[in-house]
């Protein structure tokens, strides 16, 4: 069977539409017939890979094929099609601007039961959701509070001997996440979502940025990387049609120590409270009491959420 690496699909897709696309719309031109099964990719964003090649190519291969062409959105086209100088050929191009998408059907806090559901199984962490509205956020300004706070617990894969000695030491290798959840991610909202997520996540070993639609679009691709890299907070993405293809697309970066000066003051939310006494508990007993924290669905009963 014939296969098509990334630009050869996107080239074989401009070739027959003659009219410059965004990387989005070489993809959803692709998939419409068929083209996408035979790209050799095992990748699970493959629309995000299309996009980050063929910025790739433009920006670093004299001889690459490709031309790209105005910003937000970006369109790409093939240089032996074109007429004229760039420019002149730009200024006649009519690029039909994406229409603003509508919001998500669905509420925020509906995406809870499926972060819980991924952090459990991919993070091995028992979470617990923050109530903002228990607390009075006034003394320490906009933004302190976690949306979900979690907590992985070695008890559940290390021999008793060694949770007795790791004791002993005052070291149980607990390792404490802090969660932002937005409905979606875009250009629109990116850097007001990330900084909220720095700010809200600094006590914690590893925090992170969670939501169901994330732009594919190469740019906003390139400015998310740059910022997960920068700051160390993880992003993930959360399926909600196959809860179980939910990933982390860009990894956080681990912190060594905690900062209690900020876990004092997450302590004002008694949600917040409730977690560090039921941590604390659960590592004096070695037993978690799963029931405590938030309840994790079956994958039929959150997909049965949200439709």
């Amino acid at each position: 069977m014939q296969t098509l690496t990334f630009l050869g699909f996107a080239q074989k897709i401009l070739e027959e539409a003659g009219k410059p696309l965004t990387s989005d719309e070489i993809w959803r031109a692709g998939e419409a017939k068929g083209y996408t099964n035979l790209l050799h990719s095992g990748g699970k964003t493959p629309w995000a890979t299309l996009g980050a090649q063929l910025y790739v190519s433009v920006r670093d291969k004299k001889d690459s094929p490709f031309v790209k062409m105005g910003s937000r959105p970006s369109v790409f086209f093939l240089k032996h099609l074109m007429k004229g100088s760039e420019q002149e050929y730009l200024n006649k191009l009519e690029v039909t601007q994406p229409p603003v998408p509508k919001k998500p059907a669905f509420l925020e806090k509906e995406l809870h039961p499926f972060l819980a559901q991924f952090a459990y199984f991919f993070l091995k962490a028992h979470t617990k959701t923050i109530q903002h509205s228990k607390s009075d956020k006034k003394e320490y300004g906009e933004w302190v509070h976690p949306d979900m706070v979690g907590c992985y617990f070695p008890l559940e894969d290390w021999k008793p001997e060694v949770i007795e000695f790791g004791s002993a030491l005052g070291n149980v290798a607990v390792k404490l996440f802090s969660f932002e959840i937005k409905r979606e991610l875009n250009f629109g909202n990116l850097r007001e979502s990330f900084f909220q997520t720095v700010s809200n996540s600094s006590w914690a070993h590893e925090g992170f940025l969670a939501a169901a639609d994330i732009s594919t679009n190469e740019e906003f691709q390139s400015e998310l990387r740059r910022l997960s890299i920068s700051f160390g907070i993880g992003v993930i993405r959360l399926n909600l049609n196959d809860p179980n293809s939910s990933e982390t697309i860009y990894p956080p970066r681990s912190k060594e120590y905690l900062d209690w000066d900020t876990i004092n003051k997450l302590t004002m939310n008694p949600d917040f409270r409730d977690f560090l006494k039921r941590v604390k508990t659960d590592i004096s007993s070695k037993e978690i009491r799963r029931e405590k924290y938030d309840k994790v669905l079956e994958v039929d009963e959150l997909v049965k959420l949200i439709k």
